[in-house]
C-alpha cells in the first residue's frame, strides 16, 4: 500500500539524516468497527490497539526504518526535553533529542506543531512537541538550550516546522492571545483573537540564534486541509500524525 508520507527538504541529507511527516491516508486505510480511519498513529497504545500497532508497522515497512528503534513521546504539552540512549516510551515529556545514530525519535501532532531539528556539525536530532501551550512555556528554548548542551551550535541548525492550525481558524480567547506578543495576534479580523502558531515558533528559532534559510516551515493547515487530522475539527474522532527523524 501506498502511503502519502512528506519528506522535508531541508532535513533530509541522504545517508546523513531523514525525516518524514505522515498524513491521514483516510482513503486509503478503512479500519471500521467505529476506529479512526486512516494512518492513526497514536496516542501511543503500548500494544493496546491492535489497528494502531498495525498502522505502525505499515509506516515502518514503507520507510524501510526498524521499528525496535523508535524513540517516541508520551506527551503532556509540557516543557520537559529529554536526552535518549536508547528506544522506548518517554512519558512526561515534550521533547526527545540524541545523538546516537539510527535512533528514531518520534512525535504526535493533531494541531500542534512538530519541530524538527539536525545539528549536522555536533550531530545532534531533536523532535519537540509544541502546541500553544508548549510554544508559550518555553519548549523551543529547552530543546535547543539542550542540544547546546551537547555541543550544538544554533547557527548550524536546521529547523523544520510541520503542519499544524494556522492563524485562520486558529480562534482563542482573549486569556490565551494575551500570553502572546501582539505581532503573533489577529484581533481584528474574526468575532474572536486568533494566533498564528506557526508564525510564533519560527520566532522563536530565530531567537534562538537559528538563522531564516535553515528554517522549513509548512504551509499547510491540519484544520483546513482534510488530508491531515485535527483535534479542534474533529475532536475525540481525530486520529495522531507522527513526526518522525534519524541519523544514519
Amino acid at each position: 500500500m501506498m502511503l502519502d508520507i512528506f519528506r522535508p527538504k531541508l532535513l533530509n541529507h541522504g545517508n546523513e539524516v531523514e525525516c518524514y511527516f505522515t498524513r491521514a491516508n483516510r482513503d486509503r486505510i478503512h479500519q471500521g468497527n467505529n476506529r479512526i480511519n486512516g494512518l492513526h498513529l497514536g496516542p501511543f497504545s503500548h500494544g493496546e490497539d491492535l489497528a494502531v500497532e498495525n498502522n505502525y508497522s505499515l509506516l515502518f515497512n514503507t520507510i524501510q526504518w526498524d521499528r525496535d528503534q523508535l524513540a517516541i513521546a508520551k506527551q503532556v504539552h509540557g516543557t520537559d526535553v529529554t536526552v535518549i540512549e536508547s528506544p522506548g516510551v518517554y512519558p512526561d515529556c515534550d521533547g526527545l533529542v540524541t545523538d546516537k545514530i539510527g535512533l528514531a525519535l518520534g512525535i504526535q501532532v493533531a494541531d500542534c506543531a512538530a519541530v524538527l531539528l539536525y545539528e549536522p556539525k555536533a550531530r545532534v536530532i531533536a523532535a519537540l512537541h509544541a502546541g500553544w501551550r508548549g510554544a508559550i512555556s518555553g519548549i523551543i528554548n529547552r530543546g535547543i538550550d539542550t542540544i547546546l548542551n551537547l555541543q550544538g551550535d544554533p547557527s548550524k541548525l536546521l529547523a523544520y516546522i510541520s503542519p499544524c492550525i494556522s492563524l485562520k481558524y486558529f480562534e482563542v480567547g482573549d486569556e490565551v492571545a494575551n500570553l502572546f506578543p501582539d505581532e503573533f495576534c489577529d484581533y481584528t479580523s474574526f468575532v474572536k483573537p486568533h494566533v498564528d502558531l506557526k508564525g510564533y515558533i519560527r520566532h522563536q528559532l530565530r531567537e534562538e540564534g537559528v538563522v531564516d534559510e535553515n528554517i522549513q516551515l509548512s504551509n499547510s493547515c491540519t484544520f483546513e486541509d482534510k488530508t491531515y487530522f485535527s483535534y479542534r475539527r474533529e475532536r475525540d474522532k481525530a486520529g495522531r500524525m507522527l513526526a518522525l527523524i534519524k541519523m544514519g
